[in-house]
Order: structure tokens, then C-alpha cells, then sequence
């Protein structure tokens, strides 16, 4: 058979997405950290409205009105700002302008594991640094490793704790590549990690939409760095990267502080009730400061617990990977979710016999 590939990418594993289950079916997706709530009804007003110019014309190639949008929101100036197809392409777009073989990239484990898949695809160099049990971050061995790039992600997935500024400021101040802070889950965070591309031109936060504005589906996401930093990931970019409608459902979002605020409000105190919950079923959860749980069953078979949710038509989390493996990461849903959630645990056996385990 032909082999049509570059040999690192013939050897390299796929990123395994969560499930996605078919339009239609019904399941209760606690999967994904998809936001259970729907959009800003001013976001979904402008899908109503789309003008048929937008879509003939190619769109702003920066994306533009998104840019003014976050500037406003954010108060950081719109050329501090880079805006891209979801977070992860920006995660990309940093890889490719920062490595190359020969270069590396360094991150705590476990974490985002795209992180992985985008270094191998550049065919660079790659530094894991464990995490203690404690999720401490491992500051001596990551400055000590010295990447050309650093990726660090606060709050974390899928432990769900946020790493001090202080320490992301030591570790920027250290490093003489690029530190990126992925923000991802920082709507349901109590600090951020903004101010530090101020102090450090080497520093880039990323952040998206799709958590706490409830537009995963949309895939937009924006990077905020100094000029100096984005100069060259401009040129990396794909030309128009962000199309018209994303760029204007995203600015309508954005603006409506007051509708994603409300949204995390619950989000955040039905995190507390379902943790509340779990640890009554003598479950470990960790604290958490994103919209899921990483938690360990009393039992620790979380493969199983996994498997038996989802005969039930209710989808979880599972890594089947060191550190992890018996532990399940659980998206915060509605509370009748999470109430419907908990009941199937508790009337769960926990191995109805011997052949059952996994």
C-alpha cells in the first residue's frame, strides 16, 4: 500500500474528540464542557438576520468588528487582539510559527492532550512534566526545560484548577520563548491571567467562545499578546480564517456580559450541589474552577461507571491514560441533568459480578 504521508504523522495518534451523538437521539451529553444553556438571545438574532452580502464577499480577513468587540469588553487595545477558528486554531497557528524539528514545546501532564498532537505534527521536540497529586505546578522542571514553546492551561482540563499568577509571572519572567496561557474554561474561574501580557511580551492568553458563551458550535476564539508576538502569527494564518457570520454572532455574544454572566452564575452553583452530591456517593472530586468535575469513584472503576452511564444514554468523560485512568471528568449540566445523573449512579451496583469488570 502507498504511503502517502510524512513519517512522523504516519506514527502519530489522532486527537480523540468526545463522543458526538447523532442529531436527534437523546442523550444527556456531559461529555464535552459544552455549556448546557443556550446562546444570547442577541447572538441568535443576528442568525435570524443574516444579510446574503455577507456570505457572497469574503469576510474581514482580522475579523475586525470581533476585534473592536473584545477590545471594549476586555479593555486591551484591538491590535493586542488575534482572532481565530476556535481556540485550538490559534494553539495551531502558534505551533507553526514557533517550531520546527529540533525546537520544543513543554506543558505539565495531564492536560489538553491537542497540545501533543500539534507538536507531533510539526515534528518537534515534546517535554511532559507530571503533575504532582497535588496539581502544584511543577515551575523548577518547566523552566528548566526552557521550550520555544510553553503551554500552560488555567484553568486546567481535566483536573479544573487554576495555576497562580504568581507562578505563570515566574515562569514568564524565566522563559525565553513563548509562554501561552490557554484560558479556555476562565468564565468560571475567580482570576485570570490577562495582565501578564502586559508585563511580558513573550506571554499570549488564549481564550474562546465556546464555554462560557455557549458557541462550540460555532468555533470562534480569539489570543491576546503584544504586537510584537502577534506580528508573526499574523503571517501565519490562514487568510480568511474567521467567516462573516462567526464574526457577528461572536460580537453580539461578547457584548451581552450580562447574559453570560447570569449563565456562569448557575453553571457555577450547580457545580457545587452536583460536587456535593458526588461526595456523598463516597465519590473524590477535585475542586474546580471550569464547568466539569474530575472525580474518582469509591471503587476506582471509572471505566466501568462509563460504560454502564452510557447503556443509560448518559455521556462522561473517561481517559483511558496513566494518572487518569481511574477517574472520570463530568461536565456541569443543567440540574435536572445532574440530578438524573446522580440518580443512575446511586442505583448503579457497583460490579454485579465478577465478569462485568473491565
Amino acid at each position: 500500500m502507498t504511503n502517502y504521508f510524512r513519517s512522523n504523522v504516519d506514527a502519530m495518534a489522532s486527537y480523540v474528540p468526545g463522543e458526538q451523538p447523532q442529531r436527534g437521539t437523546q442523550f444527556i451529553k456531559l461529555n464535552s464542557n459544552e455549556n448546557p444553556y443556550p446562546p444570547s438571545p442577541a447572538a441568535l438574532a443576528v442568525l435570524q438576520n443574516i444579510d446574503g452580502e455577507w456570505l457572497r464577499r469574503y469576510p474581514e480577513p482580522f475579523g475586525g468588528e470581533f476585534r473592536q468587540a473584545v477590545s471594549q469588553v476586555l479593555g486591551v487595545p484591538s491590535d493586542w487582539i488575534i482572532v481565530g477558528n476556535g481556540s485550538d486554531e490559534l494553539l495551531s497557528v502558534v505551533i507553526r510559527a514557533c517550531v520546527e524539528p529540533g525546537r520544543r514545546v513543554v506543558y505539565p501532564m495531564p492536560t489538553y492532550v491537542l497540545y501533543r498532537t500539534l507538536v507531533q505534527i510539526q515534528n518537534a521536540d515534546i517535554t511532559e512534566v507530571v503533575y504532582s497529586e497535588d496539581y502544584s505546578l511543577p515551575l523548577k522542571e518547566l523552566i528548566a526545560a526552557n521550550g520555544s514553546v510553553t503551554f500552560i492551561a488555567s484553568p486546567n482540563s481535566p483536573s479544573g484548577h487554576i495555576v497562580p499568577i504568581e507562578d505563570l509571572r515566574k515562569l514568564a519572567s524565566q522563559l525565553s520563548g513563548v509562554l501561552v496561557i490557554d484560558e479556555a474554561y476562565v468564565d468560571f474561574a475567580e482570576e485570570n491571567a490577562l495582565a501578564l501580557v502586559k508585563e511580558y511580551e513573550n506571554v499570549i492568553v488564549i481564550r474562546t467562545l465556546s464555554k462560557g458563551y455557549s458557541l462550540a458550535g460555532l468555533r470562534l476564539g480569539f489570543g491576546v499578546a503584544n504586537p510584537k508576538l502577534l506580528h508573526g502569527l499574523f503571517k501565519v494564518k490562514d487568510s480568511y480564517n474567521i467567516d462573516a457570520i462567526a464574526c457577528a454572532v461572536g460580537t453580539a455574544a461578547i457584548t451581552d456580559q450580562a447574559y453570560k454572566n447570569a449563565c456562569v452564575a448557575k453553571i457555577k452553583a450547580s457545580r457545587i450541589q452536583l460536587a456535593t452530591d458526588l461526595k456523598q456517593l463516597g465519590f473524590r472530586v477535585w475542586d474546580s474552577q471550569t464547568n466539569f468535575l474530575l472525580v474518582q469513584p469509591p471503587q476506582g472503576n471509572a471505566e466501568y461507571l462509563y460504560q454502564k452511564l452510557k447503556e443509560q444514554r448518559i455521556l462522561i468523560r473517561y481517559f483511558k491514560q496513566p494518572g487518569l485512568d481511574d477517574k472520570l471528568r463530568i461536565t456541569i449540566g443543567t440540574e435536572e441533568q445532574n440530578q438524573t445523573l446522580v440518580k443512575a449512579l446511586s442505583n448503579l451496583p457497583i460490579f454485579p459480578d465478577e465478569s462485568e469488570k473491565i
